[in-house]
């Protein structure tokens, strides 16, 4: 099995995190532009498609293979390409589940094989904006944003009080700071759209564009 996958540093080391099969060979590019050299590759994952902006007509003449897009906002609707959505966030891809959606059966077992080269196991979702876990964690951020700006009480304290509450392995700041408020930011705006429970806190946007 060959795969191409476009990333940047810090998604390459979460990608190769739980290993890789033997069986498994994965060239790393930096462009998108280079996808068009690797047109013998098996499946391409494109974990920078949310990142950069990019508009999926670069992606057209790959899907004769699997195709996997870090698209945390867009569905697959939304793009309008039989492509398969991953949860590639930056934490999210350290995990051994793999949050994935997709609207075809043939792709989907496609998709399990190579993702268990990965040593990861497939969790299907819903093809909704956000996923699930990443909803769930940036409601809890925006929360804690609300808690910061009504002056009850810190962001260390907030962190410590959810790792020491709930468990969790970082607070809701910690968090923050490993995703990307932006990210958070654009989801959680989105979905407002919506659903207004989703509406962002005034410091989180004020902290978003400051970055």
């Amino acid at each position: 099995m060959r795969l191409v996958v476009l990333a940047n540093e810090q998604l390459k080391e979460e990608l190769l995190s739980t290993g890789i099969n033997d069986s498994c060979k994965v060239d790393w590019i930096n462009s998108s532009k280079e996808f068009s050299s690797y047109t013998d590759a098996d499946a391409v994952i494109d974990l920078l498609f949310e990142y950069n902006g990019y508009e999926s007509a670069h992606l057209t003449d790959l899907l004769k293979r699997p195709v996997f897009v870090n698209s945390m906002i867009k569905t697959i609707v939304e793009i309008g390409l039989p492509v398969i959505r991953i949860n590639a966030w930056p934490g999210f891809l350290k995990r051994n589940i793999a949050e994935t959606s997709c609207n075809d059966e043939v792709s989907k077992k496609e998709a399990e094989k190579i993702l268990g080269l990965l040593n990861r196991k497939t969790e299907w979702v819903p093809d909704i904006k956000g996923f699930i876990s990443t909803r769930v964690v940036s409601m809890i951020i925006n929360e804690a944003y609300f808690t910061l700006q009504e002056n009850v009480s810190t962001k260390e304290e907030i962190d410590i009080a959810m790792k020491l509450g709930t468990n969790y392995p970082y607070g809701p700041f910690e968090w923050s700071k490993k995703i990307g408020l932006k990210n958070i930011a654009a989801l959680l705006t989105e979905l407002s759209l919506t659903e207004k429970r989703y509406q962002p806190a005034d410091l989180l946007l004020k902290e978003a564009k400051e970055q």
